[in-house]
């Protein structure tokens, strides 16, 4: 789930796991670029690390 909206005047997107959700996370358009520049980087450190998560419930992926 993700919304659009605006901080400081600069468009920002906000995602969420459930509407619910207490720590969205929100960026803007230069995070963005940096992060579709490094999704594959992200996917592996994701990947290599996961089962190191502590705390975490595991999410439908």
């Amino acid at each position: 789930m993700f919304t659009v909206g605006e901080f400081k005047g600069n468009v920002v997107i906000t995602l969420k796991r459930t509407e619910e959700d207490k720590y969205p996370f929100t960026f803007g358009l230069a995070k963005a670029k940096l992060i579709i520049e490094h999704f594959e980087d992200i996917k592996k450190f994701y990947e290599a690390n996961k089962d190191k998560a502590k705390g975490n419930k595991p999410t439908a992926e």
